[in-house]
């Protein structure tokens, strides 16, 4: 989608401190950190959300998962949280997928 935020951020049209990229995803920092560390994980193909996601797609978040856990390995985290919000009800801001990975602060639950 030619004015959503996270295509754009993929297409390098606004900056992002991006800490991986792949074929299929990027990583990036959040611009309002919720947690020392707060990332996101964003597939290069729009996604509105996991509601929109198809079974053709599986492979794709499955690849989004690996690479959350492949980010936490290389940034040595012990333990994080891996958050995908559905919907504006559930605190989606950006009507891309996308899921969180925060950590370095003790997670309380339920979360919100």
């Amino acid at each position: 989608m030619a004015d959503c935020l996270f295509c754009r951020i993929v297409r390098r049209e606004i900056p992002a401190a991006i800490v991986h990229e792949d074929d299929r995803a990027l990583v990036f920092k959040d611009v309002h950190p919720q947690a020392p560390t707060h990332v996101l994980v964003v597939p290069k193909r729009h996604i509105g959300s996991l509601l929109e996601a198809t079974e053709g797609d599986a492979a794709l978040l499955g690849h989004l998962q690996w690479t959350a856990s492949r980010f936490a390995q290389s940034a040595k985290l012990g333990s994080f949280r891996l958050v995908a919000n559905n919907g504006k009800g559930a605190g989606q801001s950006v009507d891309h997928l996308h899921y969180h990975v925060l950590a370095g602060r003790p997670m309380e639950w339920p979360p919100g």
